[in-house]
């Protein structure tokens, strides 16, 4: 006579089986949030120091060497904008490094060259 069923070792081998798939499921999507949400902050520390970088573009006089700092909300989020402007070896041109942070968290930094015209 053949046994109907599985025997007890047999249920539990296939319930740590599934107990393994589900937590490395639980971790990939956890991962996929977490990057879906750096991506999201990137693009609106970009956004705010794009912002800063057409502001400074707009203005007709040539911003003043010196750091400063402003607040920008994109997205719900609050980002600190810090413009440093610095001189450069031909008067009508100035280096401008913009960093944005949330909180004390660094997001992005570049650096760019504005003209006086």
């Amino acid at each position: 006579m053949k046994p109907n069923g599985f025997s007890l070792i047999e249920v539990l081998v296939a319930l740590a089986i599934l107990a393994l798939t589900l937590i490395t499921a639980a971790q990939t999507g956890g991962s996929w949030i977490r990057n879906a949400d750096r991506q999201l902050q990137t693009q609106l520390a970009q956004i705010c120091a794009e912002n800063a970088q057409i502001a400074l573009r707009l203005s007709t006089q040539m911003p003043s060497i010196g750091e400063r700092r402003q607040d920008c909300v994109q997205g719900n989020r609050t980002f600190r904008v810090t413009i440093t402007t610095r001189s450069t070896p031909n008067p009508s041109f100035r280096r401008i490094q913009t960093q944005v942070s949330e909180g004390d968290t660094p997001i992005l930094s570049f650096n760019s060259v504005l003209g006086a015209y």
